[in-house]
């Protein structure tokens, strides 16, 4: 089930970060509505992905996918924009992972 979970973060977290790095393509580095719509798209399935998480709390998963979302951005801007995180981004998507782990898979 962990497992599971954890996939469905990851593919969440590729479908909302690429779909608002799309449409800020689009939109601020003027690459046109072809890519604007391809984020839009990108985003509404994040929605359907989110959903099939195995916890039935939304504000669990939510809160938890927060964390995920800050740390996939980091990456995302590495890969996608040549960002560097510095020791205190790391420490900051380090310390979201470990509440990650605590609101989604702590002992109830």
């Amino acid at each position: 089930m962990v497992i599971k979970s954890i996939a469905l973060f990851v593919a969440a977290a590729l479908l909302e970060i690429g779909g608002a790095w799309l449409v800020w393509q689009g939109v601020r580095v003027h690459r046109g509505w072809l890519w604007v719509g391809a984020g839009v798209l990108a985003l509404g399935a994040y929605g359907f992905v989110a959903a099939f998480q195995p916890d039935a709390n939304f504000g669990r998963v939510l809160a938890a996918y927060g964390g995920v979302f800050i740390a996939g951005s980091l990456l995302w801007g590495m890969i996608a924009d040549g960002f560097r995180p510095d020791r205190w981004d790391v420490s900051g998507a380090v310390i979201c992972l470990v509440g990650v782990g605590l609101i989604m898979y702590g002992p109830r």
